[in-house]
């Protein structure tokens, strides 16, 4: 904490007061991307972070509060974890801080005997549970891109990514959207912040990156184009063809052919397709369930998919085939 690069501005009674209380404590104060922070972890730490539920958010702080009086003060309940603060670029704070403690029930301690707590004469904070948000929604993302390839080019944007999944773009004609799960609010922050910055070239369009709302998540769940739309898993297959988005027919047997490819490369043996019609419509469309078993695979893979009878004279068998291979090889990271 230079004192020169303090504006003469910040109140110099609490700013010496914070200097003074570093330097007599040795405490380590990190500000980094508009906050600053203690621990995560903190000395002495060992085995895993603390669960989800152990933060607190805490409000309506004065802006010339500092870490001096706001660590003691929650390390007064229980054990703290970390200790984050975010800052203006004039020293001052914004007015809200995170404390996450080592436990919940510290947590919720905290929420009862801090919450209304005059930290200034006239100035009670507010002290409540975190909601630690930790999925991010990324819209506009080429419909060419794989997940395994997206999955690379996130990990360079921030550590603690736990799952990656696309789904056709709600708001966008041939695009994609994914929804990113990371390991914590911090891990999805930082890589809210590198991916909103343009660090990373992921798509030639604009990318549109935020918190992942309830609304978007609820009508993702609900959503007839599940992720992998046109093939549902046993179990759950609908009831007529127009409940699910059916793409464009690629050239019959390529998916065939490719997945032959990847398997011999990868050592994994000849895949083994069984197909059976289960339903027939007046319209032409066919329902099949189908299986995959590749030797070097751990399990099967089955489901049910829709198929167009046409005049080509193409069977229906080998379309399902076809429309089966192509969900492998996504699911293999190889389209």
């Amino acid at each position: 904490l230079p004192l020169q690069t303090w504006p003469d501005s910040i109140n110099q009674v609490n700013k010496m007061a914070l200097l003074t209380w570093v330097k007599e404590t040795g405490i380590d104060l990190v500000q980094i991307n508009g906050q600053r922070r203690y621990g995560g972890p903190p000395p002495g730490w060992v085995g895993d972070p603390p669960p989800t539920g152990s933060e607190v958010f805490i409000g309506k702080l004065p802006q010339d509060v500092y870490e001096n009086t706001l660590i003691p003060l929650f390390q007064s309940v229980g054990k703290l974890y970390e200790f984050r603060l975010m800052m203006t670029f004039s020293g001052l704070n914004r007015g809200f801080a995170y404390a996450k403690y080592s436990n919940r029930h510290s947590a919720k301690m905290a929420v009862t005997a801090l919450n209304n707590f005059e930290v200034q004469k006239g100035c009670s904070i507010l002290v409540c549970k975190s909601t630690e948000k930790c999925e991010l929604s990324m819209d506009g993302l080429a419909t060419s891109l794989s997940r395994k390839h997206l999955e690379v080019l996130l990990q360079e944007a921030a550590e603690g990514i736990l799952s990656i999944t696309l789904y056709p773009s709600p708001y966008q004609k041939q695009a994609q959207l994914a929804v990113l799960k990371y390991n914590s609010h911090r891990a999805a922050a930082m890589a809210k912040k590198s991916l909103m910055e343009g660090n990373m070239r992921i798509s030639e369009e604009d990318l549109r990156v935020e918190w992942l709302k309830p609304d978007l998540k609820q009508k993702l769940r609900c959503s007839e184009e599940k992720p992998l739309a046109t093939w549902v898993p046993c179990g759950k297959c609908p009831r007529s063809p127009k409940q699910v988005h059916v793409p464009p027919s690629p050239v019959l047997g390529k998916a065939l052919d490719l997945l032959d490819t990847l398997c011999w490369r990868r050592h994994l043996g000849t895949p083994l397709f069984f197909t059976k019609c289960v339903q027939a419509n007046p319209d032409g469309w066919l329902r099949f369930w189908c299986q995959v078993v590749i030797p070097g695979y751990p399990l099967p893979l089955s489901g049910f998919t829709w198929v167009r009878q046409d005049v080509s004279g193409a069977s229906g068998h080998d379309k399902a085939k076809d429309m089966l291979a192509m969900q492998v090889l996504r699911i293999l990271g190889e389209s």
